[in-house]
């Protein structure tokens, strides 16, 4: 299907000046493996990103507007976290990752496979979405995906090498700042999403930009840096589409990846009920 941008870029979005920005981390706990160091500059030119995720009924407006399908709808089956499946449940699982299972029928609409519904969830992001299926609805926006390097330097929120957006207190005087996993994972009752503009947004104004889902970003994965790179749009191949923010599913116990310095990957065809996205674009 071709989608065509139906407008320029709304306004609501939040400006994040040009300039020169540390990146990458070098948290004690972090990963080395996932190529999160070493620190590094990059300089962007301004750009514009959304303060929060795309929703569910953002994304309905779009597929009533262009009758986009998204690829677990093609498929018939994405996945979920087992602890929500209700029925449909597939021979489809992540190595690694009992908690996953592959169910029949899970989508955007019907999160949780058949018999749910996204109807109580409008403000909640989108999930059940591939990177295609996002680069899709951006493109129908006037937008793009961040890349990464626009994605970590928005986040911070003008803090520099700080573990969280707000710092680096996991939750300062108590208070939570993020949507995590709470309790030994994975037996505790877990909530799932929340709606895309809980807690305190960071200094540029951003939502959520730790924990609720993974957002994709424009770029490859790769682990290879340079010390510094002007506007950098990652390497031009690799094995999946770098994920950043970490979910609802992060538990420090296996998955510490809500810090800021944090990424991982999933191919563009895959979709789970903790993935999202947010779009970016220029000025």
């Amino acid at each position: 299907m071709t989608i065509t941008a139906r407008r320029a870029a709304p306004r609501g979005m939040v400006r994040v000046p040009g300039g020169t920005y540390l990146v990458g981390g070098d948290d004690p706990d972090g990963r080395p493996e996932d190529g999160e160091g070493p620190v590094r500059q990059v300089r962007l030119d301004p750009f514009m990103i959304d303060p929060a995720c795309v929703t569910n009924a953002q994304f309905a407006t779009f597929v009533k507007d262009t009758g986009y399908v998204t690829e677990a709808e093609r498929i018939g089956w994405s996945f979920v976290f087992r602890q929500f499946a209700r029925a449909g449940v597939i021979d489809a699982t992540v190595p690694g990752a009992p908690w996953w299972a592959g169910v029949e029928g899970a989508t955007w609409r019907t999160p949780e496979g058949p018999g749910s519904s996204n109807g109580d969830r409008q403000n909640h992001p989108v999930v059940h979405v591939s990177w295609n299926d996002a680069t899709a609805y951006a493109t129908w926006a006037g937008k793009r995906l961040p890349t990464e390097a626009e994605w970590e330097a928005a986040a911070r929120g003008g803090l520099e090498r700080r573990r969280y957006p707000w710092g680096d207190e996991l939750a300062p005087k108590g208070r939570r700042r993020c949507n995590i996993w709470e309790g030994p994972f994975p037996s505790a009752p877990s909530k799932g999403t929340m709606p895309v503009k809980s807690f305190q947004p960071n200094g540029y104004g951003l939502y959520n930009v730790s924990g609720n889902v993974w957002e994709w970003t424009a770029d490859w994965w790769g682990t290879e840096w340079e010390p510094y790179a002007d506007n950098p749009t990652g390497p031009g191949q690799g094995p999946g589409k770098v994920i950043r923010g970490g979910s609802y599913m992060c538990h420090d116990s296996y998955c510490n990846r809500y810090r800021v310095a944090a990424r991982t990957s999933n191919t563009p065809d895959s979709s789970t009920g903790h993935t999202g996205f947010r779009c970016a674009a220029i000025l």
